[in-house]
């Protein structure tokens, strides 16, 4: 993409599961893919006890996506996650669940086109990171063309820096957001269209992607690509990223190497009071199809949760994966 090319591919903002410490783990095995925090509310920036904002520096470039309809609650929060120095601020116009909407935020702003571009305007206003856009084709019957069209119109209006389109419409009612994500069928055309209609945009797709041969054909058309849960469920995927999307020849870790360059991240966070668990559960399919992967989720799974569980969990879990001369 034009000004910050990192987001020619990226890993999907996933609630419950894009934390930190599966962005650290995932930025083990590419510098250059964009990485999402999770969808973070308005409310919970603003009013909330945590430090709902937290990274660390390896994680960059790194996206905050924020939920919420209210322009001035979500400029406010631009102007503190530009502040903690996130690369850009994307804003949640996709996400179906019935938490959302009654939040009156998500899916269900693409029946407000103009209180998106209000939003987009009132952040644009007091940043000078990149406010972008991640929604869906439709919502519910309201799936034509010039649906999408009248959204996408004011957010050009307003100079939206990107917009990201899972290409799928989603149903508000009806559906949970598991099946969201795979019922409503993929359109993938539809996007390729509304980047020949508006191609001063920056756009990347989104939605059932899940080899770098699909990303490399979605490149043909459109400036970017977004992956999810195969970048969740397959993470070694990320190791192809650098070379075969960015140019970017090094020697990539082997999959026990990314394990071993985790412990000390691991080590420090127990220092810190986190459970073993919450980092090893990002992991768990870092050896997906090879001999051994059964086990290595068996162990961690059975023994990560346990009381004063550390690396050497790990360890005794990796050695249950013969290490091959891969990478």
């Amino acid at each position: 993409m034009n000004h910050y090319p990192s987001a020619r591919f990226s890993v999907a903002p996933m609630l419950d599961w894009t934390d930190r410490h599966c962005r650290y783990f995932h930025r083990l095995m590419s510098r250059h893919a964009q990485l999402y925090t999770e969808m973070v509310t308005t409310g919970a920036i603003l009013y909330g006890k945590g430090d709902y904002l937290g990274f660390s520096e390896p994680e960059q470039p790194l996206v905050l996506q924020l939920g919420g309809s209210d322009p001035q609650a979500l400029a406010a929060c631009a102007v503190l996650a530009e502040q903690r120095g996130y690369n850009e601020i994307n804003l949640n116009v996709g996400c179906p669940s019935d938490r959302v909407q009654n939040g009156m935020f998500g899916a269900c702003l693409m029946a407000e086109p103009q209180r998106v571009a209000d939003s987009i305007a009132a952040m644009k206003a007091a940043v000078s990171i990149p406010v972008t856009v991640k929604t869906r084709i439709g919502i519910d019957e309201q799936d034509s063309y010039e649906f999408l069209c009248t959204l996408v119109d004011g957010l050009v209006e307003v100079g939206v820096d990107a917009l990201i389109v899972h290409a799928r419409k989603a149903w508000l009612k009806g559906l949970s957001p598991k099946e969201n994500r795979e019922i409503p069928p993929l359109d993938y055309e539809r996007v390729y269209q509304l980047k020949r209609d508006y191609p001063q945009l920056i756009m990347a797709v989104n939605g059932g992607i899940k080899t770098l041969d699909e990303a490399k054909q979605h490149l043909t058309q459109l400036d970017g690509v977004m992956v999810g849960r195969e970048a969740y469920q397959n993470p070694y995927i990320l190791a192809e990223v650098d070379a075969e999307l960015f140019g970017d020849h090094y020697q990539v870790p082997s999959r026990h190497e990314v394990i071993r360059r985790l412990l000390p991240y691991i080590e420090q966070q127990l220092s810190q009071g986190t459970y073993l668990g919450n980092v090893t559960r990002h992991t768990l399919g870092i050896f997906q199809g090879l001999p051994g992967a059964r086990a290595w989720r068996r162990h961690l799974s059975e023994n990560a949760h346990k009381a004063g569980a550390g690396p050497e969990v790990v360890e005794a879990a990796m050695a249950k994966v013969p290490e091959f001369c891969y990478v």
